[in-house]
C-alpha cells in the first residue's frame, strides 16, 4: 500500500502537473484565490526551487484608485482582471520572459475569475492563448454587477502610468 503525500492529501499540490511545469523550464504566473483577495505571482524555478520575482495582491489595487467602500469586491471578476493587468504590466516593465499560466489545484470554470485574470494578462499584452468565448462578459469585467461601483477607466489608466 502506498501512502499519499501530505500536500496531495490536503489538495494543495498536484505533483504530476508540477513535474511537467518544472520540466518546461518556463517561468509561470500563478493565480490563487483566498477568502478575501486574489493573488498572482511570477515565479521562476531552478532545480525545483521556486523564486517569486513579482507578486500582486488585489489589495494593491487601492493604490490605483480602488474605492474603500468597495473592499468586499477585492475578490471579484473585476479585481481578478486588474490583478492580471497589473502583473502583466510589471512583467513587461521588467522585460521578463513570457510565462505560462499555473492555476494549481483550482477548478477552472468558463467565464470565471480565472478567465477574468487571463483577460487582464492579454490586455496587458502578455499573449496567453485562450479562446475569446471563455472570457467573462465586458460588463462583468467593468464591474457593472458590483454593489459598490468602481471607476474602471480611472483605475486602468492609473495602472498604465
Amino acid at each position: 500500500m502506498k501512502t499519499m503525500k501530505r500536500r496531495r492529501k490536503e489538495s494543495k499540490t498536484d505533483y504530476g502537473k508540477r513535474i511537467k511545469l518544472l520540466k518546461s523550464n518556463a517561468p509561470r504566473v500563478v493565480f490563487r484565490r483566498t477568502n478575501k483577495y486574489i493573488l498572482a505571482q511570477y515565479i521562476t524555478s531552478k532545480e525545483a526551487q521556486d523564486k517569486i520575482q513579482i507578486q500582486v495582491k488585489s489589495s494593491d489595487l487601492e493604490k490605483y484608485g480602488w474605492p474603500k467602500q468597495a473592499q468586499g469586491g477585492l475578490k471579484s471578476i473585476t479585481a481578478a482582471y486588474f490583478v492580471g493587468f497589473l502583473i502583466g504590466k510589471k512583467i513587461l516593465k521588467e522585460k521578463l520572459k513570457t510565462p505560462i499560466v499555473d492555476s494549481g489545484m483550482l477548478r477552472v470554470l468558463h467565464k470565471s475569475k480565472f478567465y477574468g485574470f487571463l483577460k487582464g494578462l492579454n490586455d496587458a499584452e502578455i499573449k496567453i492563448k485562450c479562446k475569446e468565448e471563455l472570457f467573462p462578459e465586458e460588463s462583468r469585467i467593468k464591474g457593472d454587477h458590483l454593489k459598490n461601483k468602481i471607476n474602471f477607466d480611472e483605475i486602468k489608466s492609473n495602472i498604465n502610468k
